[in-house]
Formats: structure tokens, C-alpha cells, sequence
């Protein structure tokens, strides 16, 4: 049977030839990464029970027993919260394993709890997916109560730890390496300080084949790489100029390792022409601590403060990772439970209708004679990957938007088609104001995300993009206009 005639506007697209990718470029899995960008930390283990943030490793496994805990419900109250996956501190510093590990003593099968049968990590892994969401592991490398830490055998007992992580509770998203590494612990009764060597020790590209071999869909994050970086801070935000490529750097100068980088100094903003695409992940807890604390119940952030945090992570590039504690009895405290809800109010209300869906759109300069797979309309189809581009030559443009009467908004979101690399270096944004246009934006980096916050409200009909300088040709997949919803205090 003949194929079907293509149509003209077809013709016209297969025969546009497309920009070429410029610079490192995302993976399939970071482009799925980028897509989720927030989710959830679940720091729960003996600290939990002794009021502490890091074990020393002696802890009796029986501390930890938590009577009314329903992985469902903490699901339920991440899902409410606007969470798309959630990391578990499967083993903290303190070495408790909250699995029916085979490698370590050191368990829930040691545990009165649940009879020494409970599985914290089969019970969230299971109930997370039931909520839609997707799955995550926390394994710490640091074992504080591990008598073989800082021997050789100990690397195998962790890479051991990750097999079953990585093989007995279906697909995991992202795996996540602590950087602390080191120091004072019980060790099996020794109750030393031992040192590693941290560029040495763990054989850490051995550890991320392991992983790729046992979860090739799931990122990895360990400092500096290999799929996503420290944002350079455990406090949720990214500089405001934020490159999504990097280049791992040891403080001396030299090759870079995990908890042996220059990622505290430089995380924060990234290289503009580094050779890896490794975008931030901004940590932060919704409590003081990573861990619950009673005395903290009255110190969750705010709504407001979580909007504001996700500007500048999400709005910068990188993706939210929001701890949320589970309480003693193994639930959400309810302080935590109603700020989500009311964080994810803000960011739907925010983002439902973009103000500028409707408007007359031109270009000052269209790729391939204006084809119309490259127009400036494909930058408001809410489509990441279809895009606005202009021929090579062509580095500096604008686009306008005629909004068609007065719309308010103190909001303006731009995104590149990161498929195709990170392409522009600075853009300013101009409102049509007595007759003449006005700046009221000008910014760097835009990646997979740019937010732009304005001072005070805008109200206009015309509102125009330039792009002052790009490396390329630029190639834009999102350009959207938007009103606050609720109390979201500027920052």
C-alpha cells in the first residue's frame, strides 16, 4: 500500500533542517529527571527515636519502632504535597539497615518491630508507586556501626547493600550517595575514628557500573555526578545564574571525587562551557533538621517559603528534593502534611493558565525561511521539545507577544529545548508602557527552567522576549506568563 502524500506544512518540516546540539547534552534519564522537578527526602531511621541527626552506629536496632506507621499515608501526604517521587534513607551513618538485608546483622531483623519481620523500604517503594509516584534509595557509603569500615571487605558489604536495594523493590528513579564519609563510630564495639582516603576508597566508577548494570534507568547522584550534581548548599536553592554543565573539580585542582570537590564553591552556579551536562539538585529539610524532632513541630517552613525555594531551584534549572520526616509513630506530622497542601496549591494556582496561551506571536527572525516547525507559536503549545529557533547566523532576536488587552502577572517562565544543549547566555523582557516599550527583566541562564519574579505586578497587552546573547542560535520550547496564587512572599 503507498505511504500518504505529505501534506504541505509536513513537507515544509522534513525538509527544515533543525539547529545542530550544541555542547554536552542531557541524557534520556536526566531528560526524565528534569521533567519531575520536585520530590521528596524521607529521612527516617534510630534518629528518629533518639533525637538526634547523626547516629553513632550503637544504636540497639529495637529503638526504632515506629506503632502506627502506614507507608500509604506518607505517601498520600508527599502526593498532596505536589511530589513526583521520594528518595528513602534506606541506611543512614548509623548503619541500620531498614530492609531485610543479607549483608549486615545490623537490621530490622534485629528489631522488636513488627517481629523482627518489617521492611520499611518494601512497604514505601510499594505504596509510593501506588500513588503515582516514582521510587528512590538513599544508601549511605559512611557505616558507623560496620566493624569492617575502612577495610577493603567493607566496599563489598556496600556494593552488596545496593544489589538488593537495586534488585528486590522494582524500578528505582534515583540513587542517592551521602558525601559524608569518615570519622568517629562505634565500628563493632572499637568506638575509633577511622579515616579513607575519599578519591580511593569506595572505587566509586566500579560502584556507579554496578548501578547503571542493575538500574540503567535510574540517576545517580553523588556530589559530583555522574548524572546530576550538589547544588553547592542544603538549603533548596540554586545561584541565580545557574549553567546546567559542570566540571568536577578536586580542591587542589586536580580529578574530583565525592566529598572531594569544589562542589560547595561552584555547585551553585555551574561552568558555562563545562564538559558534562550534570544540572543541581537543591536539597533542603521542610524542617530545621533532616530528622524529626519533637521541639520542631512549631519550625516547618511555611507555605511561602516553599514557593519561594522553588523559584530558585526549579525556576534555576534543577530540581526541588523537599525532606520530609516521618514523626515516632511513623506518620507525616500534620504541621508538615498542611504545608505541602497548601505549597502545591500555590504552585497549581500559579501555573493553571498561562496568561499568554492566546497571544499573537511574531518573531523577528524564523529558522529555514520561517518554517513553521521552528515558529515562535510551538513556544506557547506547552510542549518541552517543539520549539522557536532562528537560522545559524542569527544570535540575538525577539519575539513578541500581543496579549490582545491588559493582563496582569508577576510571573514569566522560559525554557530551552535542552535536547538540543544549553544555547543562551542572557535575555531581558520588556512590557509595552506609555508608547514605548520598558524592560522589566533582564537574567542569564535558562536551561530546562527559567522563573522570573517581578517586584510588583505587571499589567499590559504587549510584552516582549529579546535574547541578548547566545552561544548559537537559540532553540526555545516554552515562554508563558503567570499571576501568583496565594500569600507567596517575594524574595
Amino acid at each position: 500500500m503507498a505511504a500518504a502524500p505529505l501534506l504541505p506544512a509536513t513537507v515544509a518540516a522534513a525538509s527544515a533542517k533543525a539547529p545542530a546540539p550544541y555542547g554536552p547534552l542531557p541524557s534520556e534519564r536526566q531528560l526524565r529527571w528534569h521533567e519531575m522537578e520536585v520530590y521528596a527526602f524521607i529521612h527516617f531511621s534510630p534518629n528518629t527515636f533518639t533525637d538526634r541527626e547523626w547516629g553513632n552506629g550503637d544504636e540497639d536496632p529495637s529503638v526504632f519502632n515506629p506503632p502506627a506507621f502506614d507507608a500509604d499515608a506518607i505517601a498520600a501526604a508527599l502526593k498532596a504535597g505536589g511530589m513526583t517521587g521520594a528518595i528513602l534513607t534506606a541506611k543512614h551513618h548509623d548503619g541500620l539497615c531498614l530492609w531485610q538485608t543479607d549483608a549486615t546483622d545490623h537490621s530490622l531483623k534485629k528489631s522488636s518491630w513488627r517481629g523482627g519481620k518489617g521492611d520499611v523500604v518494601k512497604d514505601l517503594s510499594e505504596a509510593v508507586r501506588r500513588a503515582g509516584m516514582k521510587f528512590g534509595v538513599y544508601l549511605s557509603p559512611w557505616d558507623r556501626n560496620s566493624a569492617l569500615y575502612g577495610r577493603p571487605e567493607y566496599v563489598m558489604t556496600y556494593r552488596q547493600q545496593l544489589r538488593e536495594l537495586l534488585t528486590r523493590y522494582g524500578p528505582i528513579y534515583e540513587v542517592w550517595h551521602d558525601g559524608a564519609n569518615g570519622g568517629s563510630g562505634y565500628y563493632g564495639g572499637a568506638n575509633e575514628t577511622r579515616r579513607i582516603d575519599r578519591r580511593t576508597y569506595y572505587d566509586w566508577p566500579a560502584t556507579w557500573e554496578l548501578e547503571r548494570s542493575l538500574q540503567p534507568d535510574a540517576i545517580i547522584w553523588c556530589e559530583i555526578g555522574p548524572d546530576i550534581r550538589w547544588v553547592g548548599n542544603e538549603s533548596g536553592y540554586a545561584n541565580d545564574t545557574c549553567w546546567e554543565t559542570y566540571n568536577p573539580i578536586g580542591p587542589d585542582g586536580g580529578p574530583a571525587a565525592p566529598g572531594y570537590s569544589r562542589a560547595g564553591q561552584e555547585g551553585g552556579t555551574g561552568h558555562r562551557n563545562g564538559a558534562q551536562w550534570l544540572p543541581p539538585e537543591c536539597n533542603t529539610s521542610i524542617r530545621p533538621g533532616w530528622f524529626w524532632h519533637e521541639r520542631e513541630n512549631a519550625r516547618v517552613k511555611s507555605p511561602a517559603q516553599l514557593m519561594n525555594l522553588y523559584y530558585r531551584s526549579v525556576g534555576r534549572g534543577g530540581c526541588f528534593l523537599l525532606n520530609v520526616p516521618p514523626d515516632r509513630c511513623g506518620l507525616v506530622h500534620e504541621n508538615d502534611a498542611a504545608s505541602l497542601r497548601g505549597f502545591n496549591a500555590m504552585v497549581k494556582g500559579t501555573f493553571r493558565q498561562n496568561l499568554a496561551e492566546k497571544a499573537k506571536v511574531a518573531a523577528s527572525n524564523v529558522r529555514a525561511k520561517g518554517a513553521k516547525a521552528f515558529g515562535p507559536r510551538n513556544l506557547l503549545d506547552g510542549d518541552r521539545y517543539t520549539y522557536w529557533s532562528t537560522d545559524d547566523a542569527v544570535l540575538t532576536a525577539e519575539v513578541t507577544f500581543d496579549l490582545g488587552k491588559p493582563v496582569k502577572f508577576n510571573v514569566a517562565r522560559l525554557r530551552e529545548n535542552i535536547k538540543l544543549g544549553q544555547r543562551v547566555d542572557a535575555f531581558a523582557l520588556d512590557q509595552w508602557k506609555d508608547g514605548a516599550w520598558a524592560a522589566f527583566a533582564e537574567a542569564t541562564s535558562i536551561g530546562s527552567c527559567r522563573l522570573v519574579r517581578t517586584k510588583e505586578d505587571i499589567t499590559t497587552n504587549r510584552v516582549r522576549l529579546r535574547i541578548t546573547k547566545a552561544a548559537v542560535c537559540p532553540a526555545l520550547s516554552d515562554f508563558g506568563l503567570f499571576l501568583e496564587a496565594g500569600d507567596s512572599a517575594k524574595s
